[in-house]
């Protein structure tokens, strides 16, 4: 079930049993040479909506926008500044607790939302203990990628060279999502180098040229997106469910 597509009183026919929702968030940057720019907000989006499909929560129009700023050394990425993210993140959670919403789960593709999401959730918390609220909102983060069932199958897949950015898995993921769009590029290295640390753009673009980190998403795949996705739904059913019941 859509946010986006429901009225007004179907949300508020949904309140009468559930107060959970997911939020899909990523971010919009590059992902090397075959990877989409919108990779991680897709990937969130396509994973939650499964969820949504397969459970009947209610699931938020997707956050596509993250905490880029390291990335903004290739052609086309955007980021929001921190303290915009935290805004941004805040603003939706007060608006779906004021219609009744109490569990907020945010499923994410993009480790960069990190520091920014967990501190937002901290600025909800403070929000609530300083008016003296007894509302019992509770937020979580989790990754899309990072359940049993789906990392152990992208490990099986592709072991090492999966990655950390434009990793094979999440290439592979975007590819099932969206097959017209499917990129093909040759990698020099085959395997990325892996992150020692970066700070800025511009430190960023030297350690990384093409945009990856430790990984050779050529091995990427439409049908190892198929698995990964049956994969990443399953995990992401159990972390609602449990959430939601907490």
């Amino acid at each position: 079930m859509q946010l986006a597509l429901s009225t007004w009183q179907e949300v508020e026919e949904y309140l009468r049993t559930s107060r959970g929702i997911i939020i899909p968030i990523g971010s919009t940057e590059q992902h090397g040479p075959n990877g989409l720019i919108g990779t991680d907000h897709l990937d969130a989006e396509f994973v939650a909506k499964g969820v949504g499909d397969k459970i009947g929560c209610l699931v938020a129009p997707t956050l596509t926008i993250g905490m880029s700023q390291h990335h903004l050394g290739f052609t086309g990425s955007i980021t929001l500044r921190p303290s915009t993210l935290i805004a941004v993140v805040g603003d939706v959670v007060h608006s779906l607790l004021r219609h009744g919403f109490e569990r907020f789960l945010f499923i994410n593709g993009h480790g960069g939302n990190v520091a920014t999401v967990t501190a937002a959730f901290d600025e909800v918390y403070a929000a609530v203990s300083l008016r003296g609220d007894s509302s019992p909102v509770r937020c979580k983060m989790v990754f899309w990628s990072q359940g049993l069932r789906c990392s152990k199958l992208a490990d099986e897949l592709y072991g090492d060279a999966n990655g950390s950015h434009a990793t094979a898995a999440e290439v592979s993921l975007s590819q099932f999502y969206f097959p017209q769009a499917i990129k093909h590029a040759q990698m020099s290295p085959k395997v990325a180098p892996k992150s020692r640390g970066f700070f800025d753009s511009a430190d960023y673009r030297r350690r990384f040229p093409d945009g990856r980190i430790g990984s050779d998403p050529s091995l990427s795949s439409p049908e190892d997106g198929e698995r990964l996705y049956a994969a990443a739904v399953e995990d992401m059913v159990e972390v609602y469910q449990k959430f939601v019941a907490d």
